[in-house]
């Protein structure tokens, strides 16, 4: 079967759509339905992140950072609609009644680096980056630089007052880093991939859909964030099934949010 090729002409911002609960049904639901289509797909790119976060865990423990491991966990999740355009890609065929082969998957991605995704994705990793900075500095700031060192053979100091102190205060600030970034990333993403836009311009399409929806793009990151730390809990292994429905539902979720104006 040959390859549609992006589209090259610039691509009028699409419109952007009144959302209610019942798109986030509907869009897992079809999230699922994608993943049950093309399972292979799906396993693959969960198996990428799963192993990739194996070897974060691993590092950290080695290089007794273990303690790190608290704001990486609540961080990893930032990267996940990043690995997760092989998906958006699998839906868009299934929704179009294309079919396709692994090669065309990765052939579509592997072109994205001619297109704004890459330019994007170095803004999700900064950002991931850059909170996991901030979180190194909270630690420090509420229990001293000693705390780094000795947290790894004693996690008493995140009992003590200053750590429930920082464990509440770095929630609070996880989620509002992750608030923007959902906010900016959310759309953006699938919108790349679909048409032919700058990446800031795409970002802030992103951020009017959450603006226009706040309670039903809200919910959608709160699904999104409370699925993903679940299925880290065993292991990361209930990713394999959490990330490929989300990542395709993530592309019905950005059908339901805007219409084209080309």
């Amino acid at each position: 079967m040959s390859d549609i090729s992006p589209p090259r002409a610039a691509s009028k911002v699409p419109r952007v759509n009144e959302m209610g609960l019942g798109d986030l049904s509907y869009a897992l639901k079809m999230g699922l339905r994608d993943y049950l289509k093309a399972p292979f797909m799906g396993l693959f790119f969960a198996n990428v992140y799963v192993m990739g976060g194996w070897l974060i865990y691993l590092f950290l423990f080695v290089t007794e950072q273990i303690w790190y491991a608290i704001p990486i966990t609540m961080g990893f999740p930032l990267l996940g609609p990043f690995l997760a355009v092989g998906l958006y890609e699998v839906s868009r065929r299934l929704e179009r009644g294309e079919g396709w082969t692994r090669n065309d998957i990765f052939g579509v991605i592997w072109r994205q680096k001619d297109r704004q995704l890459p330019s994007i994705s170095w803004v999700i990793i900064v950002y991931f980056l850059f909170w996991s900075f901030f979180a190194h500095m909270l630690f420090a700031l509420f229990l001293g630089p000693s705390a780094l060192t000795n947290v790894t053979s004693s996690y008493a100091y995140l009992l003590e007052p200053e750590g429930l102190v920082m464990l509440i205060t770095g929630t609070a600030a996880g989620a509002i880093f992750a608030l923007v970034l959902f906010s900016l990333t959310v759309i953006a993403l699938p919108l790349l991939l679909d048409k032919e836009l700058d990446f800031v311009t795409a970002m802030l399409t992103s951020f009017a859909v959450v603006r226009q929806n706040p309670l039903v793009m809200v919910t959608w990151g709160v699904i999104i964030a409370g699925l993903t730390f679940l299925a880290m809990v065993p292991f990361l292994l209930g990713l394999f099934l959490v990330l490929p429905v989300l990542g395709h539902a993530s592309w019905h979720i950005y059908r339901r949010a805007l219409t084209p104006r080309d």
